[in-house]
């Protein structure tokens, strides 16, 4: 299934990781917000973990034809993502988020999101940092 991404840290534009993977193989990136989602700060990077109520801030970012399964593969080993392996930080999960349609509406688009793993998730309620904002550029 070739979705886009939703981006909410350092894969933003102006972040270290958007020149190092998106550079040149994106067609758009349109801010977005996914609900059902809070951030928190980690090592340098950000965690969205899902929790009702909750919006976190990004870009919705769609690949070039061309580069999507070479980005699809880049971004899983940048977030250590393999499928069901019970060490990863994060997991890739479909969900929809809003993004601004021409003429101020809002448009629904299923993503490709980079969550907190479990284990992480559940640390991170815990322990973590919470960015109030949702939004990793104001914390």
């Amino acid at each position: 299934m070739s979705l886009p991404f939703f981006v909410y840290g350092t894969l933003r534009p102006g972040e270290v990781n958007h020149d190092l993977f998106l550079r040149a193989r994106t067609r758009s990136e349109t801010p977005a917000r996914l609900t059902g989602a809070v951030l928190y700060d980690g090592p340098g990077y950000p965690y969205a973990v899902e929790a009702p109520g909750g919006v976190v801030y990004g870009e919705l970012v769609t690949a070039l034809p061309d580069h999507y399964e070479e980005l699809l593969a880049a971004l899983d080993r940048l977030e250590e993502y393999a499928p069901g392996d019970p060490s990863n930080l994060y997991e890739r999960v479909a969900r929809e988020v809003r993004c601004e349609e021409e003429g101020g509406g809002r448009v629904g688009v299923l993503a490709w999101v980079y969550v907190a793993a479990a284990p992480v998730a559940e640390n991170l309620r815990t322990h973590g940092k919470l960015i109030e904002s949702g939004d990793w550029w104001i914390r």
